[in-house]
């Protein structure tokens, strides 16, 4: 089968792409300032306000390589039946999707601690959430400032 078309019709359909692509192309910066971060924290927390405090997360103030970013987060917590974090949520403000990571905890890990490593494309915030077995919920947060970007990017 062989398609035919003049000058006239081969303009009409590359402008009409054109304009396809960039009606698509115009919502992208609003969709990458909101990522969707404040809203994962609405769900992970059942609406509650976070509070400040029994979560430490020591992370470096300065990443040289965004690829490969050292994480721990620590929940003051006794970790017995009456007294456990049940869940870690980790959020960067500034990635495309919210969600770093989320752990999972019962009074059997003994100690609310994890050590890990994550990526970040670009100077950002990260937020650690705890969710304790009565359902309040604490947060700490932290700036990292990334010099050569863990996604291709600087």
């Amino acid at each position: 089968m062989t398609l035919t078309m003049n000058r006239r019709q081969a303009l009409t359909m590359g402008a009409g792409a054109l304009a396809v692509s960039a009606l698509a192309w115009s919502d992208l910066p609003a969709l990458a300032e909101t990522n969707g971060f404040e809203e994962t924290i609405k769900q992970f927390s059942g609406g509650r306000t976070p509070a400040e405090g029994r979560v430490n997360l020591d992370l470096p103030k300065l990443a040289e390589d965004g690829g490969s970013v050292p994480m721990t987060i620590t929940v003051d917590s006794p970790m017995t039946e009456e007294s456990h974090v049940t869940d870690v949520l980790v959020v960067a403000e500034g990635n495309p999707r919210p969600i770093v990571v989320t752990f999972h905890f019962s009074p059997a890990n003994g100690v609310a601690e994890v050590s890990t490593r994550i990526r970040l494309a670009k100077t950002e915030t990260i937020i650690a959430l705890a969710k304790m077995n009565d359902g309040s919920v604490y947060m700490a947060k932290k700036e990292v400032t990334v010099t050569v970007g863990g996604c291709g990017t600087s």
